[in-house]
């Protein structure tokens, strides 16, 4: 996606208010439609991918972190994996409007100003995002919301070069916060935006990526290319869960077609971290061009399988095991997983970066370790 106009701004959607279950069937009657018209802007064919300062940062980020950032996604390789977005979240402004009503970057914090910025991010070869909300106020309430400034805000973030929006949803009503994901957005956030929050907020543990990716599942009907499910933005790098338990969580976020938003800091990312975000394979998976969101097919008390179709008649099946110790074989068999019985397939092991020696027929078992997984990409020999 080049600069942005005012319309071609790619639109992160968290939360708007007033969608309910009650309209899931009118609004799935014309689905298809309204996706197209997404799709005719040519933006989010497939889950975009980049980094935010949330996670991490929260409200200590300055142009210097904006701009070193942006330099550590191209020194590191993770804008040439398709890292593109340099996300700004809450707390880049300053606390009130100008006089005449505009937004401003903090003074202090964002002294060149957010057009600066935004020329420097796009030297880089990189695109700038940018956040606001819906309300009279951010969720910080350290700097105003757009509402009642929608088209004044539009014009504002097109003329210093933005190139993506999140917008949240706070304060809408002066005074209270609204939560985010509760209102639906999957069910209608795409006549609006190119994604949509399903999901509370994440942070950096085993239990909230469970829930937030369980909560993300019940909407995978709703993700194709043009707009997508997203359960928050990546805590892997944060420190807070074991190797483990990030490349499960990067696992479940690749196959479900989430954003792949990076919440570290990537100016210091350990080894680890590093080879977890740089996974090629696993990118792959999560830009496939049929853009599949997965399902989970099967469950047996802590151990599930979750599978669904990539390009190419393939299948992509992951095995997880929930459990808090001990290690049990998990089995997906083709009835599960959508391939036809008798069907022979190569399985490619995409963490260890192999492919298995013998051919599958029916089935494929590994044993998983506690809060850990597999993943495999099968494809059917012809």
């Amino acid at each position: 996606m080049g600069r942005c106009t005012m319309m071609q701004l790619m639109v992160f959607a968290i939360l708007f208010v007033g969608a309910t279950k009650r309209a899931e069937s009118r609004l799935d009657s014309s689905f298809d439609k309204r996706r197209r018209s997404l799709l005719a802007n040519g933006l989010g064919l497939t889950p975009q991918m980049g980094w935010n300062s949330w996670n991490h940062f929260q409200c200590d980020l300055n142009e210097t972190i904006i701009k070193e950032t942006a330099d550590a996604l191209v020194s590191t390789g993770l804008a040439k994996l398709g890292y593109k977005y340099v996300n700004l979240d809450d707390c880049w402004g300053n606390y009130n409007r100008t006089p005449e009503g505009n937004l401003l970057g903090n003074e202090i914090t964002f002294p060149s100003g957010i057009k600066a910025l935004a020329d420097y991010v796009h030297s880089k070869g990189l695109k700038l995002g940018i956040y606001s909300s819906a309300g009279f106020r951010t969720c910080s309430n350290r700097m105003p919301g757009s509402l009642g400034y929608e088209e004044k805000d539009a014009k504002t973030f097109a003329s210093w070069g933005v190139d993506y929006l999140k917008y949240d949803n706070c304060y809408t009503d002066g005074s209270n916060v609204t939560k985010r994901g509760w209102a639906e957005p999957a069910l209608w956030g795409n006549m609006f935006g190119n994604s949509w929050r399903t999901t509370t907020d994440i942070n950096d543990t085993w239990i909230s990526i469970m829930w937030n990716i369980d909560e993300n599942e019940k909407y995978a009907k709703y993700a194709k290319p043009g707009g997508w499910n997203d359960p928050d933005m990546l805590e892997i790098g944060n420190g807070g869960m074991t190797k483990d338990e990030y490349i499960v969580h990067f696992s479940l976020w690749a196959i479900s077609k989430a954003p792949l938003i990076i919440g570290c800091d990537v100016r210091n990312m350990s080894k680890e971290t590093y080879e977890i975000l740089t996974n090629a394979e696993v990118i792959a998976i999560n830009q496939d061009s049929i853009g599949v969101q997965v399902r989970k097919v099967k469950k047996e008390g802590d151990l599930e399988v979750w599978a669904g179709p990539l390009c190419e008649e393939r299948r992509v099946v992951l095995l997880l095991n929930r459990a808090d110790k001990g290690s049990s074989p998990i089995t997906a068999h083709w009835k599960d997983i959508g391939i036809p019985s008798g069907t022979v397939v190569e399985a490619r092991d995409v963490w260890k970066h192999k492919t298995l020696k013998e051919k599958l027929t029916g089935k494929i078992t590994a044993t998983v370790a506690a809060h850990s997984c597999k993943l495999f990409v099968l494809k059917p020999i012809h």
